[in-house]
């Protein structure tokens, strides 16, 4: 799957914030999930299911991994502006929508907010460096080189 344009333009956005985390209230060095008291992450686990539960403060924003599956995700609580390969949606809890393989996102949030993601997890692993790292990239090169290999499999 060919990235859009946008997802690059993202890549550029994150690599700017990046080079801004010693900025407080910056996070995020393109290398490691964000989880910390800003942005806690609560990770839960069921049969062949994986959850992510983050929530976000009124006045952040996020840029998302680039994801290698589609999957729901559930706005249960609060507000946010979504852009998604340049659509642009404001949405008001509660409400789910389903993001698509390769999607990337950047998301503003309004108000206080619980923001949820439901996604497979076949092997049933709670080694969440590999949950991670099977369904997460950082950067457009890193998406493209695990699809590539996932299709020579």
């Amino acid at each position: 799957m060919e990235l859009s344009i946008f997802n690059k333009q993202v890549e550029e956005l994150q690599n700017l914030m990046i080079s801004a985390n010693n900025i407080e209230g910056v996070y995020g060095d393109g290398k490691n999930y964000v989880d910390n008291d800003d942005f806690p992450i609560v990770h839960e686990f069921s049969d062949q299911l994986y959850m992510r539960k983050m929530e976000m403060k009124a006045g952040s924003f996020v840029i998302s991994a680039l994801h290698h599956t589609a999957h729901f995700w559930f706005l249960l609580s609060g507000k946010i502006v979504v852009n998604t390969n340049g659509d642009i949606v404001e949405h008001t809890a509660p409400c789910y929508e389903t993001s698509l393989e390769g999607a990337k996102r950047v998301i503003y949030c309004i108000e206080d907010c619980l923001f949820i993601n439901v996604h497979k997890n076949p092997t049933n692993t709670k080694d969440i460096d590999k949950v991670e790292d099977y369904l997460y990239s950082f950067t457009i090169d890193e998406y493209n080189k695990k699809n590539k290999e996932k299709w020579q499999e």
